[in-house]
């Protein structure tokens, strides 16, 4: 196939993925349905991280398996992102994430049986779910919203990381409320997913199949679709990781339980501010190398005094956070504009998130065994900022213009 033809084909691509653009009230229903979605993309999994230690003293847990419960989401959502675009092209989008909805729901469910198996099968379960839902999120805003993707993906990566911030900030409270039934506690964010269920029934009339024609296994050949993958994963690598440890890196520095944990939460916030400005101003540029490596030298400023003095380390963290916090963003961004189709944008979504969760799953681990090895935090976190290598030179070629092969 010569370039013209490829230019011809991604050209039909874009104007079939813009032509379903939706319009005024079809827009604002879509939209507050996204993010209704993404809303309930992080509570289930980060509410268990409050409660750790009541679950794992009730259930007799070791560090190993309390541990296994916080990954074990995580690594679903990069098993089942391959996947997710699959189930799109066969059933669509609507129908796609409808049945996501109910898996979640169901999951989070069945963790209120008092079994050790379901705990663990519910935790499998909601990171199913939540995965696919990741995957085809991206291909929805790329179809109805394509004019508008910077503005729709800074609004979906920030009700995303405010999901998350909200379910660390109130789960405590919510159990306290609750007589310390942790069970039920887990169990409240069902309410959420069964909102967002009912909301999005509307949005079945309107169910349309995507081709799976955007090439295939040929993004594993394209190095754009490379460059998005390493640099979505080496994001996810640092969120998931600095979230897992900071805490008790702060605690060993001889903060109390109380101090850490605003710290993280005020540093959660940093991140959901720049998620949600990051790609409505990238949005409007051409080339997004300049904002992509500016937030990576804000996050490697943060790494950098965290390690090297004990004064202020909310700044610290709050530049940390930034890092991944546009990072996500970003990432869904390129995802949005490198790609020539709806059906492209699923294909490099499920490519880059199921690598990048997996990345993830395992961060956590790697930089406890450094720590473990050495002795030294500092170290530790210093070996996590290195992350920031691969990313940045990954987003020379993401954030640059152009497209992936049309196919």
């Amino acid at each position: 196939m010569t370039d013209t033809d490829l230019t011809a084909r991604g050209a039909v691509h874009q104007r079939q993925s813009t032509s379903s653009e939706l319009r005024g009230a079809a827009a604002v229903f879509a939209a507050v349905g996204i993010m209704l979605v993404a809303a309930n993309l992080r509570p289930a999994v980060v509410s268990v991280g409050p409660l750790l230690d009541t679950i794992s003293e009730d259930q007799g847990f070791s560090s190993a398996a309390a541990g296994l419960l916080t990954t074990l989401p995580v690594l679903f959502f990069g098993l089942s992102a391959p996947v997710a675009p699959r189930l799109a092209a066969r059933f669509g989008i609507e129908r796609t994430i409808f049945g996501a909805l109910v898996l979640l729901l169901a999951a989070i469910a069945l963790r209120l049986v008092p079994d050790v198996v379901a705990l663990f099968a519910g935790s499998m379960a909601v990171g199913a779910a939540i995965g696919v839902c990741n995957v085809v999120l991206p291909a929805l805003i790329k179809r109805d919203f394509a004019h508008r993707s910077g503005m729709m993906t800074g609004l979906y990566s920030m009700t995303l990381s405010g999901g998350a911030a909200v379910a660390a900030g109130v789960t405590v409270p919510i159990d306290d409320a609750l007589g310390g039934n942790w069970r039920l506690t887990l169990a409240v964010w069902g309410v959420l997913a069964l909102l967002a269920l009912v909301q999005w029934l509307p949005q079945l009339r309107r169910v349309h199949t995507i081709r799976d024609d955007a090439g295939g296994g040929s993004l594993y050949r394209d190095r754009v679709a490379w460059a998005i993958t390493v640099y979505m994963g080496a994001q996810s690598l640092i969120f998931y990781t600095f979230g897992a440890w900071l805490p008790t890196y702060l605690l060993d520095r001889g903060m109390t339980h109380g101090e850490a944990g605003t710290t993280l939460a005020l540093g959660q916030v940093a991140g959901l501010l720049t998620s949600l400005t990051a790609p409505m101003i990238a949005g409007r540029m051409r080339d997004q190398r300049a904002i992509a490596l500016a937030f990576l030298v804000f996050c490697a400023i943060g790494f950098i005094g965290l390690v090297s003095t004990d004064a202020v380390p909310l700044l610290w963290v709050c530049l940390v956070m930034m890092g991944p916090g546009s990072g996500i963003s970003l990432a869904l961004l390129f995802m949005v504009l490198r790609s020539n189709s709806t059906a492209q944008t699923g294909q490099v979504s499920g490519m880059a998130q199921s690598i990048g969760y997996g990345l993830a799953a395992i961060g956590p681990i790697l930089i406890g065994a450094v720590h473990d090895a050495s002795g030294s935090w500092n170290l530790a976190m210093s070996v996590l900022a290195l992350a920031i290598v691969p990313q940045a030179l990954s987003a020379l070629r993401a954030a640059r213009a152009g497209t992936m092969r049309a196919g």
